[in-house]
């Protein structure tokens, strides 16, 4: 039976469509997904992301434990409330999962993995704690509820009475009572991510409805991130990928070239002998969606299309996929027996409600 978050009822009573994702009643929208997108880039939109896997990290072998663990390096964080974006891997290289971690003090973080990936991500961290002196807890008592766009941060400080969470600069989170306010997100747009306790999650997110905050879905939270260049775990990366295949190679910290994280041989190996396949952005100018699994054909050989959909922000078909390393700056996608053209660009497609250079095409 899949679980419920604490705003079940609030999402059924806001005429959500409830669907299962990763074990979980989830709402994929409430009307019309194209609305709920637009209404996070023109003016603010509020997600349930409580589906979401927050575990504390405590003890004196944390940070090393983390080191180990990440193939970005977390002595990189030195500030409290810092935050830091990482791959875990396994042996191989291949990403186990993606995933946010908080500095919090000396003996204390906190990181966030995904949904679908929990019960592994939770087995391989436990086992890997094994050689050190620190304690996992997840903490099932948290919701989470991501406000995101033009509007987020102004709303959710006057909420919640805090105006230092305007001063957050990306990628950092403060504590302000029972809240854990973090400027983070998966759309693209500035906002906040905001930890709370689940039995304060409805009074939240009431009064961000009275603030006049839209709930959005699923839906909208793919077409946004995809956007934006996002990667969904299962999708864009996993274990069969490495970083530098997923366009994440920025996230792995080899200096000090003495941190032996989970990986690094493998990808030390993959750096000799260089990488056969990379991700990319397309666009297509003609009609035809780009769905995941679809065939991309290039001179240098044949690739797929790992997430796909129609941009509404662009007004476009737009693509993320796998390539040949080789592969030039125009691509074909098959899409029900036809092969239209595809211009290959860089990600993000969006940024900050922006079309970014290039990718309009007109």
């Amino acid at each position: 039976m899949s679980r419920k978050t604490p705003l079940y009822d609030s999402h059924v009573a806001a005429g959500g469509r409830m669907v299962d994702f990763a074990g979980w009643q989830m709402p994929i929208n409430y009307g019309s997904q194209v609305e709920e997108h637009n209404r996070v880039r023109n003016s603010a939109g509020m997600f349930d992301v409580s589906h979401m896997t927050v575990v504390d990290i405590r003890g004196t072998g944390a940070r090393d434990f983390l080191r180990r663990l990440l193939a970005n390096d977390v002595a990189r964080i030195e500030q409290p409330g810092r935050a830091l974006y990482s791959c875990m891997l396994n042996e191989k290289g291949g990403i186990l999962d993606d995933l946010i971690t908080y500095f919090l003090a000396e003996d204390s973080y906190r990181t966030v993995v995904n949904a679908a990936t929990r019960e592994a991500d939770l087995d391989w961290m436990n086992r890997q704690a094994r050689e050190f002196d620190v304690e996992l807890t997840e903490r099932e008592d948290l919701a989470m509820i991501a406000v995101q766009g033009p509007r987020a941060r102004e709303v959710v400080a006057g909420i919640i009475d805090a105006p230092e969470t305007l001063s957050l600069k990306p990628f950092q989170a403060v504590v302000h009572g029972e809240y854990f306010v973090a400027r983070t997100g998966y759309t693209g747009e500035d906002g906040f991510e905001v930890l709370l306790p689940g039995g304060q999650a409805s009074l939240f997110w009431n009064q961000l409805l009275e603030a006049e905050i839209s709930p959005c879905g699923l839906a909208a939270r793919d077409t946004l991130r995809l956007e934006a260049g996002l990667n969904l775990y299962g999708q864009d990366m996993d274990t069969t990928t490495t970083p530098a295949e997923s366009n994440l190679g920025w996230t792995v910290a080899m200096e000090p070239d003495d941190r032996n994280f989970i990986g690094r041989e493998a990808l030390e190996a993959e750096k000799s002998g260089g990488v056969s396949r990379k991700l990319v952005g397309l666009v297509l100018d003609s009609r035809g969606i780009p769905r995941t699994g679809c065939k991309v054909v290039c001179e240098a050989g044949e690739g797929e299309v790992t997430s796909g959909t129609f941009s509404p922000t662009i007004g476009k078909p737009i693509a993320l996929a796998r390539v040949p390393a080789g592969c030039g700056e125009t691509v074909q996608v098959e899409i029900r027996k036809q092969r239209p053209d595809a211009r290959v660009v860089r990600p993000p497609f969006v940024r900050m409600g922006k079309i970014q250079p290039g990718i309009a095409g007109d």
